[in-house]
């Protein structure tokens, strides 16, 4: 009969898994490598709809992934994970080991595949090497979640009453307002991970969310459908008080909700935006320039991708053509704009070792205009001889982790919001966003706001629904002009890669932008 599933399940077995995972190198014939990850999850959700309950979930989470690099002539990698129950806990070690010989299997298989493919393929064949991962320090570390009240310790009927009280209020702010949802989810993670070469890593941290959706209709004749997330690494406290840091704040989820419920009421009123015909001033607000950074920047700056590892499922790179042909050390932007990924920035995106054990750094992608470099894995640092940065990162520990984003952002400039505003004659200025259209190696986007309203001598004018901006991206970012200096980060919740696809939650951000580009909309 298995125990309850908890995250101290962690500490009963962590020892015995840790000498497992050293002991596989010299136990397994031609093994090179291993690393195992363990995660487990206590939490609870809840999900109401016009102001009445749909469901709610009080439940656990446990998995584990491995990955062996095993072979003699070539080295390969092979993984494999699962996700279990409560009737595995009693038994974990041994189902754990059979787990490792699974993977070693596979790396073995793979190891030999390659080796007789070099040699039958010729020049096709010599594309094949072994998988080599670059050094890193090898950590041992513990790190504690961060919170002022427990998602564990709070009351399902709790989370549910939030959510009924969050979607009656929303429903009830205007006739207008026909349909809203709303999600909350709190919980407790813990991660654990060793590997062959004396990691130990223990890990757990807090997870909180509460996500709006809204539909209203107002005499425009068009339904205006908007979502958006309050998220953060932290306890239930965010919901009930809100968000107060330097770089990421938000109201309390009531209060988030129904600002929410009051644009869509006001865009349910709002004139479809207008189109240009040629290229116009834009400013565009940090909200929007996180969703602008998050696809221009952080996509195309995961090495996989650009390295052709992701084509098929993600798209390639206009960053990196080839080992020869690519932009680092090239202007692709205005000297004005700086980008970078930083594992340390609070958020869905703050860790302080990725899924390989790597102690994290910032990554600047563009530096004053220059291209600087990719996020990496250990072994895609080792393919471009740099060092590893800690970008490999799996949404869950039965998956093989992908290079994504931690929180991507542009960088802070020094200029007063209101102040480039006022410098603009006529133009355009985006706030929030919602819908991404984006070319397969990011060389072009259109991004939708949710709302635009006209600048004329400085001052805002008409608000517009339904509108964003085209552009190439080179070009865009050449024509940055000006850079507030009110950087803020915002949570993403449902960022897609791979396949299996992969949700990852993560961070974008950025200040105050003002350039130039196409103007979309629903009216030519």
């Amino acid at each position: 009969m298995g125990q309850k599933v908890s995250i101290d399940l962690i500490d009963k077995t962590k020892d015995k898994l840790s000498d497992m995972v050293l002991e596989a190198k010299s136990r397994l014939q031609d093994c090179f490598y291993a690393d195992l990850r363990v995660a487990v999850a206590e939490g609870q959700g809840a999900v109401a709809q016009d102001g009445m309950m749909k469901s709610s979930i009080r439940d656990y989470g446990l998995s584990y992934g491995l990955r062996v690099i095993a072979g003699k002539q070539i080295q390969a990698a092979g993984y494999f994970g699962q996700t279990l129950g409560a009737a595995d806990t009693d038994n974990l070690s041994e189902v754990i080991r059979d787990g490792l010989s699974q993977a070693y299997e596979r790396a073995i298989a793979s190891s030999r595949i390659k080796s007789e493919k070099k040699s039958h393929w010729q020049t096709l064949g010599q594309s094949l090497h072994s998988t080599e991962l670059a050094p890193i320090e090898i950590c041992q570390d513990t790190i504690p979640g961060v919170y002022q009240i427990n998602p564990i310790d709070v009351s399902l009927e709790e989370v549910s009453r939030l959510a009924q009280e969050v979607s009656k209020a929303v429903a009830s702010y205007d006739p207008r307002v026909k349909i809203n949802q709303i999600l909350i989810e709190t919980s407790l993670i813990r991660e654990l991970f060793v590997s062959s070469e004396g990691a130990n890593i223990d890990r757990t941290y807090a997870l909180t969310q509460g996500l709006c959706a809204v539909v209203a209709v107002g005499n425009s004749g068009i339904q205006q459908s908007h979502y958006d997330c309050l998220g953060h690494q932290r306890g239930w406290e965010i919901l009930t008080d809100g968000i107060e840091e330097e770089l990421l704040r938000s109201k309390p989820f009531m209060h988030f909700a129904l600002d929410l419920a009051a644009d869509s009421v006001s865009l349910s009123e709002a004139r479809p935006c207008p189109s240009s015909g040629k290229e116009v001033v834009v400013v565009t607000d940090p909200h929007y320039n996180a969703l602008l950074v998050h696809e221009i920047i952080g996509h195309p700056t995961e090495l996989d991708r650009a390295l052709k590892l992701e084509t098929a499922y993600a798209g390639r790179s206009w960053f990196f053509r080839n080992l020869k042909e690519n932009m680092l050390g090239k202007q692709v932007a205005s000297p004005l704009v700086s980008a970078y990924s930083d594992p340390l920035l609070q958020g869905y995106g703050h860790y302080e070792y990725d899924d390989e054990g790597t102690p994290v750094k910032r990554v600047m992608h563009i530096d004053k205009g220059i291209f600087c470099g990719f996020m990496n894995s250990r072994q895609t640092a080792a393919i471009l001889g740099v060092s590893p940065n800690g970008h490999l990162k799996a949404t869950a520990a039965s998956f093989v982790p992908l290079i994504r984003m931690s929180t991507t952002v542009f960088g802070n400039g020094e200029r007063d919001p209101k102040g480039i505003l006022s410098e603009v004659d006529h133009g355009y200025y985006l706030v929030g966003h919602r819908i991404p259209s984006i070319s397969e190696s990011r060389e072009n986007f259109r991004i939708t706001a949710r709302k635009v309203f006209e600048i004329r001598n400085g001052e805002l004018g008409e608000m517009f629904r339904d509108g964003g901006i085209m552009a190439n991206t080179k070009d865009y970012l050449m024509s940055v002009d000006a850079v507030g200096n009110d950087l803020r980060i915002y949570s993403i919740f449902n960022c897609g890669k791979g396949q299996p696809m992969q949700a990852k939650k993560l961070g974008n951000g950025g200040p105050t932008v003002r350039a130039h580009a196409r103007l979309v909309g629903g009216k030519g």
